[in-house]
């Protein structure tokens, strides 16, 4: 079985600062594997160690070269080989473009896939596109919002099994290979990284491709293969003011919340006067 991870490096969500451009300035901001990414690592890892035929997992990033760190730790986590789509065309990609950039490369490195993993969402964009746009582009079957796969139902028959959380519904799900699944809140953590892990991952060669490599051109990605971009971005600021309570009973504290409903009651009701 031939298993392909995509994953992203991104920004700190506790270290983001913007450009003029308004785009997230990288320089000097400490950069970690999207969350969403590792749980798609860790269930390629599980499906390989509960799969009883000779399985493979590829890990594909699309960024700067500091994003070799990330496809690094994919490797001392468990996978086989990574490849980092790297060139300067790609800077400015939107989630078409990107999606075009990876569906490239993974019809380039592994053509015969049997399944491509993603994180439901990037932590530095949360657009939850790139995953369903590669299966698009891949002509495949897709699954999003999945908690985990059930490791023991369908791998055998050239078919996988989920479990899909939707709303206020659990749903069950099976599908054809090759297809495409995107999870998130899975039950279960990414293993820790051993020494082993490290020392394997720093021998391993992370593979370079460029534009060029994929076959494509400068129109089809980056800033001009990108139909969106960002018009503002910025960090929502609350204005609210808080006050803590310590009451000694909860006789005490529904009383304390009774007058503060109706404080606020009494304040909407005579906003036109107070403002006039």
């Amino acid at each position: 079985m031939k298993i392909i991870v995509c994953i992203k490096q991104v920004v700190d969500t506790n270290d983001i600062k913007w450009t003029p451009n308004n785009t997230i300035d990288r320089e000097g901001a400490q950069s970690i594997v999207n969350p969403c990414d590792m749980l798609a690592i860790e269930t390629a890892l599980k499906i390989k160690e509960n799969t009883p035929q000779h399985t493979t997992i590829t890990a594909i990033s699309m960024g700067p070269k500091q994003a070799e760190s990330a496809l690094k730790t994919a490797i001392a986590m468990g996978c086989d080989e990574a490849f980092l789509i790297c060139d300067k065309k790609f800077s400015g990609s939107d989630t078409v473009a990107t999606s075009r950039t990876l569906s490239a490369t993974i019809k380039k490195v592994c053509p015969n896939f049997d399944l491509i993993i993603c994180g439901q969402y990037a932590s530095d964009g949360d657009t939850a596109q790139t995953g369903p746009s590669i299966a698009q582009k891949l002509d495949i079957e897709q699954i999003t919002y999945v908690t985990e796969p059930l490791l023991d139902e369908a791998l055998n028959e050239n078919k996988i099994k989920v479990i899909r959380k939707a709303d206020e519904v659990i749903e069950v799900i099976e599908t054809q290979l090759p297809a495409l699944i995107c999870v998130d809140d899975c039950p279960y953590e990414p293993r820790p990284i051993k020494i082993n892990g490290y020392i394997h991952s720093q021998d391993q060669e992370i593979k370079m491709l460029t534009a060029d490599d994929i076959g494509l051109s400068s129109e089809e990605t980056g800033i001009k293969g990108s139909p969106t971009w960002v018009a503002k971005a910025f960090r929502s600021v609350s204005n609210r003011k808080n006050e803590i309570i310590t009451p000694q009973n909860t006789k005490e504290a529904l009383e304390f919340l009774s007058s503060a409903i109706n404080s606020t009651k009494i304040l909407e009701e005579n906003k036109e006067q107070i403002d006039g």
